[in-house]
């Protein structure tokens, strides 16, 4: 098993903003809340029936690609998308603003590891590809569920660290093949920093939830989706 190798916290250059939101990410955004809508709409809490629209926030959310597919598709929900890297969120703004959805999806620049919100605030925690940059993730995955409400939704996805050198070489060549050398070095980073399926569950057990809320979900993701 490769041995976790920690990459860049904060990933806020300009350089990489624009190259992470160049990236071709729609097809994993469709999916993500496809899947998240899917598990969403499978609740049988009926205090989350009303009332509408409902509060999300999305830990780590980049270039805010995910609250707009999100929000494109669904008026169901109002969005505090935070990330701590300002330059990604200068263009999440912008990719917002384009898609007319200001009134729907709120940017703040904050930290993963300490949300400033009360206990109890979001009716759903969403978070696509940010615990493999936190040196010490089990920090931010306590703090989604401190802010979720009793009955909510946490539905967090991430890529997993791939077994061996080969291997990762494989996916990197498989989704990063018409990557420029900096996108396919960025992927080839983070599979090498994310955790294993077993380390998250140990992870999420440490939190008080649910171990077996983890499975593996693609040849590269594990997905956590559970109701508090």
């Amino acid at each position: 098993m490769l041995h976790r190798v920690l990459e860049v916290e904060v990933m806020d250059t300009p350089e990489e903003a624009v190259d992470y939101d160049a990236m071709d990410h729609s097809a994993v955004n469709r999916l993500f809340v496809d899947d998240f809508l899917r598990f969403w709409q499978s609740r049988r809490e009926p205090q989350l029936s009303e009332p509408r629209p409902f509060t999300a926030l999305d830990v780590g959310t980049g270039t805010a690609q995910i609250p707009i597919e999100l929000c494109s598709r669904s008026q169901s929900f109002h969005v505090t998308a935070v990330d701590l890297a300002a330059h990604m969120l200068a263009l999440g703004q912008q990719n917002v603003v384009r898609a007319g959805l200001e009134s729907a999806i709120r940017l703040e620049q904050v930290d993963a590891k300490g949300l400033p919100y009360p206990d109890n605030t979001f009716d759903a925690v969403i978070s696509n590809s940010i615990v493999h940059h936190i040196p010490e993730p089990r920090l931010t995955v306590a703090e989604m569920l401190r802010v979720l409400r009793p009955g909510g939704a946490l539905f967090v996805r991430d890529l997993f660290r791939p077994t061996n050198v080969t291997t990762l070489s494989h996916l990197v060549e498989t989704y990063a093949a018409g990557a420029n050398p900096h996108q396919r070095q960025m992927f080839a980073d983070s599979l090498h920093a994310a955790l294993t399926v077993e380390e998250v569950a140990v992870l999420l057990s440490s939190c008080g939830a649910n171990s077996s809320a983890v499975r593996a979900t693609s040849d590269r993701h594990w997905t956590v989706a559970l109701w508090k």
